[in-house]
């Protein structure tokens, strides 16, 4: 399992059910690339309970002003299409699974 893809166009159809971490990212951004694998690892332990997507910064900059991204990486967990958490910074596995199951439960 591998982290979706979110973009402008499907964005707010992603997100309206459940819950989802969304990493707002860049490719010439260094946390960015170390937060990746844990993100994509996140992706295959909550296979079926939860969506882990990503947004490129670049790319959809009308999504990152929507959320006020300031910094990168930063992390969203939405509910239900409503912001939970914003986490801004490299985030440790443990702390955003901590965080994921909180809003699952």
């Amino acid at each position: 399992m591998t982290a979706q893809i979110l973009n402008e166009a499907n964005f707010n159809d992603e997100i309206k059910e459940g819950v989802t971490l969304v990493d707002f990212w860049a490719t010439w951004c260094p946390p960015c690339k170390m937060q990746g694998p844990i993100v994509e690892q996140l992706a295959d332990d909550y296979a079926g309970k939860a969506k882990i997507a990503k947004v490129d910064v670049d790319q959809n900059q009308n999504l990152a002003a929507q959320f006020g991204i300031q910094a990168i990486p930063t992390l969203l967990i939405m509910k239900d299409g409503q912001l939970q958490e914003q986490l801004v910074g490299l985030q440790r596995k443990e702390a955003l699974a901590t965080k994921l199951d909180a809003t699952l439960a």
